[in-house]
């Protein structure tokens, strides 16, 4: 039974994350490229910061990566003058959670096992909301043993989707994304339709969410975030450009023809163009607003 875990990123999401780890009873070593957030999380949450990426691997039997991108991941595992590496034992199973590149990770793995270790991917989708409640949608890609040696950690964090091989996960998981933002887009540009129509946009998210135009979007962003002009939902824009440059890859790089794909990819390169790689995603909301002419509000 694992009982040690070490956590590398301690942000939006990997702070709820590990605080799961926490409180499901693990002894968590928790590492930042930001000292203070690792030490707040300890002085607020628990476990212990180790001084190096050496020493939490040294001290971890389990490590989970959950960081911004493939780059930085591959920076921890093995750059510089302290990394993962330096100090990972045999047998240590790391779980990148991040939303990587798929095929960076699958070398990654290639790394991993030549060391004597085993790398699973398994990025999440559900948001900071279901990664404070252990609720989120774990897609996990990798070999079928390690898995269920690393189900204990990922079982207190959310629920295991297994996809197949190392890094289908995080092609499912941009995947996801892609289908999730297209929804978004065209159920605001609806929106926008009924409300120059004459139809409330609130009346209108109420009908989809009563029937077939129900998805994820009408759900749990239009009246909270878009409406509301809140656009606080906690996911960066620049964050959800990258899930879904990574989707378009996938598709490239299987020969895939995806028009539509391509169409909402272009639409979040402009929200970020003209918002910034920091803004919330819900912001996409405002492109379509500056293309109608009409910016939507409740009643």
């Amino acid at each position: 039974m694992t009982k040690t875990v070490g956590f590398v990123g301690v942000g939006n999401m990997g702070w709820p994350m590990a605080a799961c780890l926490v409180k499901a009873g693990f002894t968590v070593n928790v590492n930042d490229s930001r000292r203070e957030m690792a030490d707040n999380f300890v002085q607020q949450v628990g476990g212990f910061a180790p001084d190096s990426l050496r020493q939490l691997a040294e001290t971890s039997e389990v490590i989970v990566t959950m960081l911004p991108t493939s780059v930085i991941v591959e920076r921890v595992l093995s750059g510089g003058d302290d990394n993962l590496f330096a100090g990972m034992k045999p047998g240590t199973v790391i779980i990148e959670m991040s939303s990587g590149v798929p095929s960076v990770t699958q070398r990654l793995a290639e790394q991993v096992a030549a060391l004597g270790g085993t790398l699973i991917d398994g990025p999440v989708s559900g948001g900071v909301p279901r990664a404070k409640t252990g609720q989120l949608a774990i897609m996990v890609g990798g070999d079928e043993a390690t898995i269920d040696r690393a189900m204990p950690v990922l079982s207190a964090m959310g629920s295991v989707l297994k996809t197949g091989g190392v890094g289908s996960g995080q092609a499912m998981k941009a995947l996801n994304n892609m289908v999730s933002t297209g929804g978004f887009l065209i159920g605001i540009e609806a929106l926008l339709i009924g409300q120059r129509f004459g139809l409330d946009p609130a009346v209108m998210t109420d009908v989809l969410n009563a029937a077939t135009g129900m998805n994820n979007s009408t759900q749990k962003k239009f009246k909270q975030f878009v409406l509301s002009r809140k656009f606080d939902a906690g996911f960066a824009m620049g964050l959800l450009a990258k899930d879904l440059s990574i989707a378009m890859q996938v598709g490239r790089e299987t020969a895939t023809s995806a028009p539509l794909s391509a169409l909402v990819n272009e639409m979040i390169v402009s929200a970020q163009a003209k918002f910034g790689p920091n803004a919330d995603h819900t912001e996409m909301a405002k492109l379509c607003e500056l293309l109608a002419g009409s910016e939507l509000g409740e009643g």
